[in-house]
């Protein structure tokens, strides 16, 4: 049922109009029909007052010694019935055809109806078997008998269909004239509402999650006191504001990535000369407290650390920056087989299984880019699965592109993170420390490289099993 309704406002404005049309139509119709049937029936009424019952009372003399034994005819119209009851039962019945008289054959629930008419000299509807449906009035005659006159109402019925088929027709095609050039006249006044509805999904499909948005022209306002011209006035000023807060975010987003960049660059000569004097400390051959040489390695671990932070902030910068990376053919086969056996010997306490095709995959992109990507999800893995996790790296290959997936039958990640699992900066623990080494920029660095390579990546995550899906679109290139 709901499918036959209307959904479009134009449909249901249209269909509205059509709607009220037809009960003004019907309204109409059936008004002027009944008092045009009124109006006949009362015209038969008349037409039995004025014709004083002749024919009803020729019937009641007709079997006097001094008539001619035929019913008086003269005046009456065609079709014009007479009966004489005597006591409640009919004794004679006749209609007028063609200016004569032929008796009528009455059957018992003829003269029940005949019997059960008032004397009053008004007007009766009353069907015969014979003769169909008759206007009648019953007057007591003379002889103290009972003298029913009647009139078809063939000729009321037959004026009645006919205006009943007129206005059917005439009806029929006003509405659909009007449903047709309503159609045209609302589709004419929802012009300016279809313009607002363009320009909302066309703002719909602007990336406005992310980098420089152009925001689309403001609609044209014909008149702002229609509902439509305040429906696009508003549009324009939501656009405006949500233009300015994109424009705001952009110039901050701007200034905090040439801030990270500035200051990753600017950081890498003090760390590195951090790591070179307790390098240098540690050397030293003469005897070192045991104290200040734990001191000494912790700041070499720490510096080491700082080191591939400022080295990932910076990845991310010339990233967001549009800096292009490395367009060259890489085996990818092989960066999966090095990537894993340095997380076998990273983490030896997990089960590290390999699903390879037999011939050897090859991107275009940067080599050292993409050795960090495979490297990043399988530290991933490794560091947030108990020992004795199952870690499976399957690379296919195909006209589709290619597909690198690392999976593992570990807790999963928890539901709350799952959407902000690339994000920067986020760690599953939420917490502060660093005694496991996660700055929590290893994912990041995985969506930000493959984008920059024209891929993505998804990832899958329940209790008991997580898959990190990496695809790249297959190489131009190779479609020889």
């Amino acid at each position: 049922m709901k499918r036959l309704l209307p959904r479009t406002l134009r449909s249901q404005l249209t269909a509205g109009l059509v709607a009220l049309l037809a009960l003004v139509c019907v309204a109409v119709g059936v008004t002027t029909v009944v008092a045009l049937d009124g109006f006949l029936v009362r015209r038969l009424d008349q037409q039995l007052a004025a014709s004083a019952g002749r024919f009803a009372v020729s019937l009641e003399h007709e079997a006097r010694p001094d008539a001619d034994n035929r019913p008086d005819t003269r005046g009456q119209s065609e079709g014009t019935f007479g009966a004489r009851l005597l006591r409640g039962t009919p004794t004679q019945a006749a209609v007028v055809r063609r200016q004569t008289d032929a008796t009528v054959l009455l059957t018992a629930t003829d003269r029940r109806a005949l019997a059960g008419l008032p004397t009053d000299g008004t007007g009766h509807g009353i069907c015969l078997s014979a003769l169909g449906r008759y206007r009648v009035n019953a007057v007591v005659g003379d002889d103290g008998d009972v003298l029913i006159t009647g009139l078809p109402l063939h000729p009321v019925e037959e004026t009645v269909h006919r205006l009943e088929a007129v206005e059917t027709a005439v009806f029929g095609g006003a509405l659909v004239v009007t449903g047709v050039l309503g159609a045209l006249w609302v589709r004419l006044s929802l012009r300016p509402l279809r313009r607002v509805t363009a320009t909302a999904a066309s703002v719909a499909e602007l990336p406005l999650a992310s980098g420089e948005v152009a925001m689309p022209a403001p609609v044209p306002v014909a008149d702002p006191r229609t509902e439509v011209g305040q429906v696009g006035t508003a549009l324009n000023r939501l656009l405006g504001h949500v233009g300015n807060a994109l424009e705001r975010r952009q110039a901050s987003e701007e200034r905090l990535r040439h801030f990270a960049a500035d200051a990753s660059h600017e950081l890498r000569t003090p760390v590195a000369n951090v790591r070179g004097h307790a390098e240098l400390a540690l050397r030293h051959k003469g005897p070192v407290p045991g104290e200040v040489r734990r001191a000494l390695d912790r700041i070499q671990s720490e510096s080491e650390r700082m080191s591939r932070l400022v080295d990932d902030l910076l990845l991310l910068a010339r990233i967001d920056a549009g800096r292009a990376l490395e367009r060259k053919p890489v085996d990818l086969t092989r960066l999966v087989l090095d990537a894993t056996d340095d997380a076998r010997a990273a983490g030896p306490d997990h089960r590290w299984l390999l699903d390879l095709p037999q011939t050897a995959v090859t991107v275009a992109g940067d080599e050292h880019r993409l050795h960090q990507v495979i490297g990043n999800l399988l530290a991933n893995a490794r560091t947030h699965t108990p020992a004795g996790t199952e870690v499976t790296v399957q690379l296919v290959s195909g006209e589709q592109g290619t597909r690198l997936t690392v999976s593992d039958d570990g807790p999963g990640i928890p539901e709350e993170l799952r959407p902000e699992v690339f994000g920067r900066f986020v760690r599953a623990d939420h917490s502060r420390s660093r005694t496991a080494g996660s700055t929590g920029l290893g994912l990041a660095i995985v969506q930000a490289v493959v984008i920059a390579h024209g891929g993505t990546v998804t990832v899958t995550s329940r209790p008991g099993g997580t898959t990190f899906e990496v695809t790249f679109p297959p190489d131009p290139s190779d479609a020889g």
